[in-house]
């Protein structure tokens, strides 16, 4: 059964909500079922506890505190 991110049109509240079969949706403060779905990302996991050995852009296995090869946070080699 999916969880759905909504944004309620009417208080802007927004929530989260898990739908079974036909549920219909309602916002949980006012009540009211004008609602906008909210694209989210999806949790996935991989069962590992740690990253394997190499992941980094620069082949190392921690991090390093300012990469060569990263500008603005991100790694230009991925």
């Amino acid at each position: 059964m999916p969880v759905y991110a909504y944004r309620c049109q009417t208080c802007d509240a927004t929530f989260d909500l898990l739908v079974r079969g036909d549920t219909v949706a309602a916002c949980p403060q006012c009540g009211s079922t004008s609602l906008e779905k909210r694209v989210t990302a999806p949790f996935v996991s991989s069962g590992q506890a740690t990253r394997p050995v190499g992941q980094t852009c620069c082949g190392r296995e921690e991090r390093c505190s300012t990469p060569p090869c990263s500008e603005g946070g991100a790694c230009w080699r991925a």
